[in-house]
């Protein structure tokens, strides 16, 4: 299987590349021109390109199987960033990957999604932007997962110790996890079949029962399941 990830310059791209490259994928990397990455993955293809350019995106995500979608817009005094990157550049790549025939996308968002009344949104109201984004990828047609991580940090430490908790959208408001976490789980999303389809809220401590993305998942049809019996 080839897997793109775009962003992968990014805190949480190049990670998600590593972890893809751990289980042996076969890795493309879209960055932005100039970007630097990581001795890590000089073995992957790279492709640099601009997200509002149709043509290169298209090239760019020829012959791949599922796009991990890893770009999001950096705190900046230009309130329009969130708008561009986690609304139209993410419209950009849904429609390329309709253009060009990629199976599957995995999506990057966040916790609190679409909520107005938060202070991420005193920048450039990004939560309301990446919704926008996930109702297209959403709307796609195409088989896809959001990962909704809480908090990210760049702890590299005691991640052995920490297990993820794994939730259906709009469950978990607060908490964090590092972004190797986050990269993990969007390889295990690639490898569950139930996650197609679904938005999966995460965070982590040491407190968590361990589970794997599949329990979990099942843990939410249970729910599903009890509610529409009640």
């Amino acid at each position: 299987m080839k897997i793109a990830v775009s962003g992968a310059s990014g805190k949480t791209g190049f990670r998600i590349a590593e972890e893809a490259l751990k289980k042996r994928f076969e890795v493309r990397l879209i960055t932005r021109k100039g970007s630097v990455l990581p001795h890590s993955l000089k073995s992957c293809e790279k492709e640099e390109l601009s997200l509002f350019n149709n043509s290169e995106l298209d090239q760019s995500l020829s012959g791949v199987d599922t796009l991990i979608i890893a770009t999001g817009a950096r705190p900046n005094i230009d309130l329009t960033g969130p708008a561009k990157v986690d609304a139209v550049a993410v419209s950009n790549q849904v429609e390329s990957c309709k253009r060009v025939g990629v199976k599957r996308i995995i999506l990057v968002s966040s916790l609190c999604v679409g909520k107005l009344f938060h202070p991420l949104n005193l920048f450039g109201l990004i939560l309301l932007w990446k919704k926008v984004g996930e109702d297209k990828v959403i709307n796609s047609g195409i088989d896809w997962t959001i990962i909704r991580p809480g908090g990210l940090n760049e702890s590299e430490e005691n991640l052995q110790n920490q297990n993820i908790l794994y939730t259906q959208k709009n469950s978990q408001e607060e908490g964090s996890i590092p972004r190797r976490l986050v990269a993990k789980a969007c390889i295990e999303a690639l490898n569950t079949s139930t996650a197609i389809g679904k938005i999966i809220e995460i965070t982590s401590s040491e407190e968590n029962k361990s589970l794997t993305m599949k329990k979990a998942i099942e843990g939410f049809n249970n729910i599903s399941n009890t509610i529409l019996e009640v």
